[in-house]
């Protein structure tokens, strides 16, 4: 799948979220985000043929946080969800750092190749800016009006992980190994 249908199945859910809510109010733009971001998940899954793993977490604390908004009326749920999501991507990334394992390796391997070293660097400057999306987040939602943090989710987050992102570029190419060729056949 190219990079943009990605950006679109990944940045769909939060666009018809934020529609919604401003229309009518945050139970319903919950309501919307939660079938927006199954919709998602189905044509990810569809187009690539695998289960893509962060979205479906994602997808999976959408459903449970925002069923117990819709299910209690109490949109505090579906305000912590992106503080607890960050919380345990940064609670994996700082353990499987601890543990030696390299999980952005796994998630991350075929698309780039790094050096060991590149990747334990990578997933702990990764772990960092989770934890501090979840801080960002509480602060937002604990002292702003609720149409502020839903604009702090839509506009802020992802923008913030897209620069966060291309600020890693000078790590992974100082880190990237070159390909290997691929071996022909035998000669004749």
């Amino acid at each position: 799948m190219n990079q943009f249908a990605r950006l679109a199945i990944e940045a769909g859910p939060l666009a018809a979220f934020f529609i919604a809510n401003s229309q009518a109010g945050i139970m319903t733009g919950t309501a919307v985000f939660m079938v927006a971001i199954t919709i998602a998940v189905a044509v990810s899954w569809r187009m690539e043929r695998r289960v893509p793993i962060m979205p479906v977490v994602g997808a999976g604390f959408v459903l449970l946080f925002g069923g117990l908004t819709l299910w209690l009326q109490d949109d505090l749920f579906i305000k912590i969800k992106p503080t607890l999501v960050n919380l345990l991507f940064a609670c994996v990334l700082f353990v499987a750092h601890l543990l030696h394992r390299n999980v952005l390796k796994r998630l991350l391997g075929t698309v780039l190749n790094l050096s060991e070293e590149g990747w334990r660097s990578l997933g702990f400057r990764w772990a960092w800016f989770f934890l501090v999306l979840a801080v960002l987040n509480e602060l937002v939602w604990r002292n702003f009006p609720t149409d502020t943090w839903v604009n702090f989710k839509v506009f802020g987050i992802m923008p913030l992980t897209l620069l966060f992102s291309a600020f890693q570029a000078p790590l992974i190419l100082r880190h990237q190994l070159p390909e290997e060729p691929a071996e022909s056949g035998p000669a004749a």
